[in-house]
């Protein structure tokens, strides 16, 4: 009686909620405008609450960063936070002076440190110090978060960014009074950016690198699976970037990755709160209106060839065992795209999902397990991933023969009525939880704007997994999850060395 009642009240729910957020409503009240240099603009009319948010997207991540430069796109989502030549500085003609010795000491000395032939230590080291020294002149003339102090003493909530393989975003939310102020100041980073401090933040980021991916195991199995997956296509090369490379580029190659990527025709800039547009928009205009046109960069890539045979990647770590898989599939414009979202929530949304149940709650053989498509990205062709944490005394091959079991029921088993319209209903309950935020819906209006050049493509998501059947589900996992388009990573708990103190081997 209570599970009844429960999914009538969720059922309720669903369709205030629904009547309150569908297509003709945000129709009303989205409004679209691409500028004259290129750059669109979304704003959407939200006046329950006297602010707004926004959503930078920029269709670069780390999948164009260049040859030798991997982890470029991250670098510079810090770099954007370090203001510009009007802020953030003391004296700008002096630093802009300063700044050009800097970049001509560390050429000089890359050059030295990379020679391989007639390598010349000491000499090597004389010019680290040159450039080091070049560098603490130019410090001189920085006055420190600026650019973040400015937005936070007016009032913004949440400054953040984050860079994946197919984008970096910028975001955060302001009064609604500061709207102009916003425009101002975000315009104004991706006009007049300064990679003032470059070679202080790229030792931050070579710590995230440590932190995350060196000294966690976990990040390290992710990294070397995803390499091993796409040996071909820019997916290859992680986020963070390799360390060689975080330890070579300058903050000139930073600039002229920015001047490539970061252009009107690459960026999308969704408003949302409490607004008109029509007063609204001219003030994103005259701004943003200023950033100089330029044609949207060549984003094509280098095309993953078929995987004719399984690869492995195993770790002996002295860490919790994992299991991972992944399996090739098209990228989101595929007509099955929403087949594998099906499947997605089917194998892994919540304690009712396949994986959970077998796995977790009746064989007691892992602590999680789950699966999911998207990884790396899903710009491009990506994979279809099926993951678990073993429980102690338990291995991989257990979590991965069940995995594997539940695969081969997609395939010789239809999913039941329940099964398929649960996911319905889930994937519209999921809409209207991403709308249920300033901060979610300016994101997604802006994914969707720049993925399909048309926002209402995210309600039209629901409409194609509605679509979705039972015999879709077992013609993709027939098609898709066989071993031979398979890539395998496994944490192998191993015991830590013996320890050796004073009394000996412990």
């Amino acid at each position: 009686m209570k599970r009844v009642l429960g999914t009538l009240i969720f059922a309720a729910l669903l369709t205030a909620l629904a009547a309150a957020q569908d297509l003709a409503t945000f129709e009303k009240q989205v409004t679209v405008k691409k500028l004259a240099n290129g750059l669109t603009v979304i704003l959407c009319e939200r006046p329950q609450a006297p602010v707004f948010s926004f959503y930078t997207h920029v269709d670069a991540g780390s999948a164009q960063d260049p040859r030798g430069q991997t982890g470029m796109a991250h670098m510079f989502e810090h770099m954007a936070f370090k203001g510009t030549d009007t802020i953030g500085t003391k004296d700008y003609a002096a630093e802009k002076v300063a700044l050009e010795k800097v970049e001509t000491a560390y050429a000089a000395y890359i050059y030295q440190r990379d020679r391989r032939v007639d390598h010349d230590e000491s000499k090597t080291k004389e010019l680290e110090k040159t450039w080091q020294d070049a560098v603490k002149d130019a410090n001189q003339y920085v006055i420190l978060n600026q650019f973040p102090q400015i937005l936070e003493s007016n009032g913004a909530e949440g400054l953040n960014a984050n860079t994946d393989y197919d984008e970096t975003a910028y975001h955060y939310s302001l009064p609604e009074n500061r709207l102009e102020l916003w425009a101002y100041l975000e315009s104004e980073r991706f006009i007049h950016p300064v990679m003032r401090e470059f070679y202080k933040e790229r030792n931050v980021v070579i710590e995230e690198r440590r932190m995350r991916t060196d000294s966690n195991p976990t990040g390290r199995l992710v990294e070397q699976f995803v390499s091993a997956a796409f040996q071909a296509n820019q997916y290859h090369q992680p986020t963070i970037g390799w360390m060689a490379d975080l330890n070579t580029f300058s903050a000139s190659d930073a600039q002229k990755f920015f001047e490539e990527y970061y252009v009107p025709s690459n960026m999308v800039v969704a408003v949302v709160g409490d607004l008109k547009a029509s007063a609204a928009m001219p003030v994103v205009e005259k701004y943003f209106g200023r950033i100089p046109s330029h044609p949207k960069p060549d984003d094509r890539t280098t095309v993953e060839p078929p995987q004719n045979s399984e690869r492995r990647v195993v770790l002996h770590e002295s860490a919790q065992p994992l299991y991972l898989e992944g399996y090739h599939r098209p990228d989101y414009r595929d007509p099955d795209d929403a087949v594998y979202d099906a499947i997605a929530d089917l194998m892994s949304s919540g304690r009712t999902s396949r994986l959970y149940r077998v796995l977790v709650r009746d064989k007691k053989i892992a602590a999680y397990s789950a699966g999911f498509t998207g990884l790396p990205g899903n710009k491009y062709p990506h994979l279809f991933a099926f993951y678990a944490f073993t429980m102690p005394g338990h291995k991989p091959d257990e979590v991965a023969n069940a995995i594997h079991a539940e695969i081969e029921r997609l395939k010789t088993e239809d999913i039941t009525d329940d099964e398929l319209k649960m996911i319905k209903t889930r994937a519209r309950a999921d809409l209207l939880r991403g709308l249920n935020s300033n901060e979610g819906l300016a994101s997604q209006l802006a994914a969707y704007q720049s993925r399909y050049d048309d926002w209402r493509e995210l309600f039209h998501s629901v409409d194609r997994i509605n679509q979705v059947s039972k015999q879709d589900i077992r013609r993709v996992a027939t098609k898709i999850f066989v071993p031979m388009n398979r890539t395998v990573g496994i944490i192998e708990t191993t015991p830590p060395p013996a320890q050796v103190g004073k009394g000996g081997a412990q």
